[in-house]
């Protein structure tokens, strides 16, 4: 899609309203308006508040320096970012509080209290330095879902090193270029990792990656699996984890001060062209970010149980696993496997089995529980859990009702969350005292937060209409740059929109000011002269009794210019007739307008995803327009995508 279009065409309206119930606006952390006013009165004095929530070496004395598109916040001021998820609750009351539920995928456990968190991140930290690490010197952690990575991404903090986390489910090629990228001399992986039964082979696809990286110097591999036949030791450059931190002092590490705009971490999300952009966060803004959302959004408390099922691989992981909820003190559960092994009720039993409080999940795995049906979590209580939260891509207001009745037993708000790796936190969310929500709205920019949706010419769009949804205030999380190309940060966030953050996605803005996240412009189809959101259509499919999930694309059309493919995961027991699709099409028509009516209908029993559960449209478009795949290393299931290259072909779409 072009930015050149001029409006988009917004079909779907939603009318149901969920107030706040009174027993949880009477708990909530946030439960009246205020703090909007108060933020909107003096954006920078609230976010000095928030920042002093953490705790400083040094307190800052200045809040914001903005020099469009950079901004340097509590500039001053010093601190430690191990110091705010771990070593402050390691005094007095909380110091044997737990810190960390572990379970891994074959069902082995280890929980960690902060006191012995913290023990386990100084003798890391001992470790590093014993290898010779130096503040800001890049660590590049290539692991599974295990203690292990937290362990080391906050002892690379506490030392002041910069960590460079890479999804475990990345190929050898894709490690490579984001190790050198980075410039890391030293990899911190495992022999292998445990995903639906079977082993992830790290240690070699990182001895393929260091093929062509010879910076690195020092690899250490954790040993998760054991006797992984074939794995490959290098002498003088690989030594075990376990064996390096027996041999590390296990004296208490004094944590290196970090200044509020040093380096915390980088983390590479791909870009639309050219290589993965190494996104950089600063410590103070990006702790201040992290730490206010989990307070005001997810109402978090530090007798909360709290679990975010993302990997830690992506920066829902950075955020919502490790330094929201930890800086918090609340207790945090972490699953190293796959929601459905052995059993598609996983999720579920770790719910019972911990308590947990607080859920955050994908829309893409709320809509696959929903093809599973309600019998599975009926087996289990769930009614410990308060607060629901969902975080990827936008949820249409189906999978938003089955989620909120189904798993929250309409007691539960919903906090649907709107943010991106390179805002740091959440953006637009619900405050869940405050916010009455709407099915499918990711509400309204959090107190602090300036967002507008504007035209292609940077106009603000009236109430009811939708166009480009941009930040207008600089916000302390924001990212400070990409790792080595300055210019490529200010061209691809700041230039289109000058002095405003362009976010790559549409939205919708209705005539309460809630905001509807249309999905990024690029994943908006022009038919015939009307540009729709591939998330509309996706939502009037899923809004029929019989379709547990479905992705949209638009395809290349001679006289339409695209025509939209839709592909279809059925319910459980449904079966997928040329009646069936007859019905669905009608049914966007009906739900939408004719404009939007899918051209084809493809039934499949899955949806190529990533491990963290965002829909890979790209691939869809190459097997709808017949082009070779693109790269499929991130996805949970690559024999998904062939197998269905190979349904497609062999079966000529209605």
């Amino acid at each position: 899609m072009s930015l050149d279009e001029e409006n988009f065409d917004t079909l779907l309206h939603e009318t149901r309203k969920f107030p706040p119930h009174p027993s949880f606006r009477q708990q909530a952390t946030v439960s009246s308006a205020d703090l909007y006013h108060q933020a909107a009165a003096n954006g920078e004095a609230f976010w000095a508040e928030q920042a002093r929530e953490l705790t400083w070496s040094k307190p800052f004395t200045e809040i914001l320096a903005w020099d469009p598109p950079h901004a340097r916040w509590f500039y001053d001021g010093e601190l430690n970012a191990a110091t705010n998820t771990v070593d402050r609750h390691r005094q007095g009351a909380t110091k044997n509080k737990v810190a960390l539920i572990w379970e891994g995928e074959p069902g082995d456990q280890v929980v960690l209290t902060y006191d012995m968190l913290g023990r386990e991140v100084d003798r890391a930290a001992q470790m590093l330095t014993a290898l010779g690490v130096q503040p800001d010197d890049r660590i590049t952690l290539y692991l599974p879902m295990i203690p292990e990575l937290v362990i080391a991404m906050l002892a690379a903090a506490k030392v002041g090193a910069i960590h460079s986390i890479v999804f475990g489910g990345f190929s050898a090629e894709a490690l490579r270029e984001r190790i050198n990228d980075a410039g890391s001399r030293l990899v911190i992986t495992a022999d292998a990792g445990w995903r639906r039964g079977k082993t992830v082979p790290l240690k070699a696809n990182t001895d393929a990656a260091l093929t062509g990286c010879p910076q690195v110097e020092q690899v250490v591999v954790v040993e998760r699996v054991g006797q992984i036949a074939g794995l490959n030791m290098i002498p003088g450059r690989d030594r075990w984890w376990h064996q390096a931190m027996a041999e590390a002092s296990t004296a208490p590490f004094a944590p290196v001060p970090r200044h509020a705009e040093d380096i915390l971490f980088t983390l590479y999300t791909s870009g639309t062209t050219g290589k993965p952009k190494g996104i950089v966060h600063s410590t103070a803004g990006y702790l201040t970010g992290a730490n206010t959302s989990c307070r005001l959004v997810f109402d978090l408390k530090p007798e909360d149980v709290y679990f975010c099922t993302a990997d830690i691989g992506w920066i829902t992981g950075h955020t919502y696993v490790v330094y929201g909820p930890l800086s918090c003190g609340a207790t945090v559960v972490m699953y190293e496997g796959a929601p459905d092994w052995p059993d598609r009720d996983r999720y579920w039993a770790l719910i019972e089995r911990y308590g947990v409080t607080v859920l955050y999940t994908a829309p893409t795995s709320i809509r696959t529980f929903m093809k599973w049906g309600p019998e599975l979590p009926g087996r289990h209580r769930l009614d410990s859990l308060r607060l629901l939260g969902t975080v990827g891509e936008p949820i249409n207001p189906e999978a938003w009702m089955w989620y909120y009745e189904v798993i929250g037993g309409a007691r539960c708000p919903i906090v649907d969350t709107w943010w991106q790796t390179e805002t740091g936190a959440a953006m637009i969310s619900p405050l869940p005292g405050v916010t009455d929500l709407k099915p499918g709205s990711a509400s309204v920019p959090v107190p602090g937060i300036f967002a507008d949706v504007v035209d292609t010419h940077g106009h603000s769009v009236p109430p009811g209409g939708a166009g480009y949804l941009v930040l207008t205030r600089p916000w302390p999380s924001m990212l400070r740059t990409i790792w080595g190309d300055d210019q490529r940060y200010q061209d691809t966030y700041w230039n289109r929109f000058p002095g405003r953050y362009f976010t790559g996605d549409g939205a919708h803005r209705d005539e309460d000011g809630y905001y509807w996240i249309l999905g990024r412009v690029d994943d908006v189809m022009n038919i015939s002269g009307h540009r729709i959101g591939t998330m509309e259509v996706e939502s009037a499919l899923v809004d029929d009794h019989r379709v547990a999930e479905s992705a949209v694309i638009g395809r290349q059309h001679d006289l339409k210019g695209q025509a939209i493919s839709a592909f279809v995961t059925l319910k459980d027991g449904i079966e997928g007739t040329p009646e069936l699709v007859t019905a669905l099409k009608q049914h966007v028509a009906d739900k939408i307008g004719p404009m939007a009516r899918p051209e084809e209908i493809f039934f499949t029993a899955e949806l190529p995803k990533t491990r963290s559960g965002k829909i890979m449209r790209r691939l869809l478009r190459d097997v709808a327009e017949g082009r070779a795949l693109g790269d499929t290393t991130t996805l949970a299931d690559p024999t998904v995508v062939e197998a269905l290259k190979q349904q497609y072909e062999a079966q000529d779409p209605d």
